[in-house]
Parts: C-alpha cells; sequence; structure tokens
C-alpha cells in the first residue's frame, strides 16, 4: 500500500520518522524534559554520571550497558567516538580511550543544567541572551568564544553550543568538553561534531 492509500490519521510523515531505525529516516519531534534524564554539569569534570578520563568500558557501564555505534578514529589525534542512540549521546574519546567530550542529542538526549539553567533542546537565542548575560557577571576575563560557524563556546562552562535541526528550527545541542580538549575542540573532536545535525 503505498503512502497515498493510507487511511486518514495513519500517515508517517517524514519529519516522524525515527532517526534511530535505519540510515537516512529523520525525527524532528523534541522529547519534553520531564520524559529525559535529568544531569547537571560538573565543568570540565564531566556531566551527569560520565567524568572525564573515563574508559569506554566505565563509561558503557553508567550508562547501563546499553550499546553504541563506534565512529571513525581522527586522524589528528587517534581518537575516536561513539553514538548511543538509545540515550542521546555522541562519546569522543582520546587517544587511550579516555571521555574527552560528551554531545547530547538535542531532540532525544537527557537534559543538562548549569546554574539551573536546562542547556540541551532550547531555542539558540534564548540560550545566548542566558549565557551572554551570565559572561558579564564573570568579565574581565574572556568568557566568550565565536566557533568557525557562528555557535557560541563558554570558556567557564567548558561547552560549545551547537545547534541541531527540529523540522524547520533549530535548537542547541551542546557539547560538553574536558580541559585538556577546550585548547583545540575543533580540531581534536573531528569536523562532523561542528556540523548542524
Amino acid at each position: 500500500m503505498g503512502i497515498w492509500n493510507v487511511p486518514p490519521g495513519n500517515e508517517r510523515q517524514p519529519w516522524m520518522l525515527d532517526p534511530f531505525e535505519g540510515v537516512g529516516s529523520l525525527r524532528w519531534d523534541v522529547l519534553p524534559d520531564s520524559e529525559r534524564q535529568q544531569w547537571m554539569l560538573d565543568p570540565f569534570g564531566g556531566v551527569g554520571p560520565l567524568r572525564f578520563g573515563m574508559r569506554r568500558g566505565e563509561v558503557s557501564a553508567e550508562l547501563g550497558g546499553v550499546q553504541a555505534n563506534w565512529g571513525v578514529r581522527n586522524a589528528h589525534d587517534e581518537a575516536g567516538h561513539e553514538h548511543h542512540s538509545e540515550v542521546g549521546l555522541t562519546l569522543h574519546y582520546a587517544a587511550g580511550d579516555h571521555l574527552r567530550a560528551v554531545q547530547v542529542d538535542a531532540l532525544r538526549g537527557p537534559q543538562v543544567f548549569a546554574d539551573d539553567t536546562a542547556l540541551v533542546g532550547r531555542v539558540p537565542s534564548e540560550l545566548e541572551r542566558w549565557v551572554e548575560a551570565r559572561a558579564e557577571l564573570r568579565e574581565p576575563d574572556p568568557e566568550l568564544f565565536l566557533l568557525p560557524g557562528g555557535e557560541i563556546m563558554s570558556e567557564s562552562l567548558g561547552v560549545a553550543f551547537c545547534l541541531q535541526r527540529a523540522g524547520d528550527r533549530l535548537l542547541t545541542r551542546p557539547i560538553f568538553l574536558s580541559a585538556d580538549t577546550m585548547d583545540d575542540g575543533y580540531n581534536k573532536l573531528g569536523r562532523d561534531a561542528w556540523v548542524i545535525s
């Protein structure tokens, strides 16, 4: 039965497909905060139960043993990444498989809080106002930097506020970085980490 012959109300529109069902499918509906895991940011220490420097096995245990798809190693420093679609995370590892960055999916990942403010799946302009107001309180030290794509990076929080599509909207998809990744995260994580997904 073709899509044109489906009974009314049962159509699966392209924006309703699950991205984890297979390659090329899309899911643009956003999980409400009430249905997400609630994590706290410890700048440069970790995010939720994950601590920077943990090995892959330790991370897997903290995530309840969920399976991951291992990504290609980065030619820059023999690092790699793994995608945990069940929990909405992409984890980046340094050589030796030590956790160096946590990328949270804007649509399905845990909600991460810093200073009682939700950072995941937010309208970028709202979060930019918050992070800019926060930075003004921290002067005279430089606090905010712009990435090549125009996204904001907070030096004191150790986070880059990247973007992810949700239909025709963009939402924040933060990447939380270890201290040793902050100095050159753009190269250490590879280009794919920074593109609008």
